[in-house]
């Protein structure tokens, strides 16, 4: 906002400051940005959000945002983390929402004889032991012991 500001002065100078004024309640609105209230969902709930990389909160949570393109991060232990692209416009009014469908299990599947099943990241398979990491500990079972292992997609490692 730009003006103008013209003073006249005679005699001793002295110093001068412009103090701040408030503005009528109905013009203040105008001068505050713009945020639109946004209800986002998972599936399942419980995801960690983060708006544009700032942690946000745990699924279902209404946001604010301003008008313009955001970036909508999900992850969950147990599965895939996702991203969503959300565009926002002035015109646009508070009350949406969003919902977003997380990947399935993140981790391996080890079916053992006994009828258990495991659900972890299978770290090695021997002909003798299977290796999987159950919480962050490394579990050993005899080979024998094991009768079916399912393993998620892995994206290969860059070098």
């Amino acid at each position: 906002m730009k003006f103008q500001i013209f003073a006249q002065a005679s005699g001793t100078p002295v110093s001068t400051a412009l103090a701040p004024r408030s503005l009528p309640s109905e013009l203040q609105s105008y001068l505050r940005p713009k945020t639109i209230s946004v209800t986002v969902n998972s599936v399942p709930q419980g995801a960690t959000l983060k708006v544009d990389g700032i942690e946000a909160g745990v699924t279902p949570k209404i946001i604010q945002v301003a008008p313009g393109k955001h970036t909508l991060e999900f992850s969950k232990d147990g599965f895939t983390p996702g991203h969503y692209p959300l565009e926002t416009t002035s015109d646009d009014v508070s009350g949406g929402s969003v919902s977003y469908e997380l990947g399935a299990s993140a981790h391996d599947t080890v079916e053992l004889r006994d009828g258990s099943v495991l659900s972890g990241d299978v770290e090695s398979v021997s002909a003798t032991e299977v290796l999987v990491r159950i919480g962050g500990t490394v579990q050993r079972f005899n080979r024998n012991q094991v009768k079916r292992i399912g393993l998620v997609p892995r994206e290969a490692a860059s070098q």
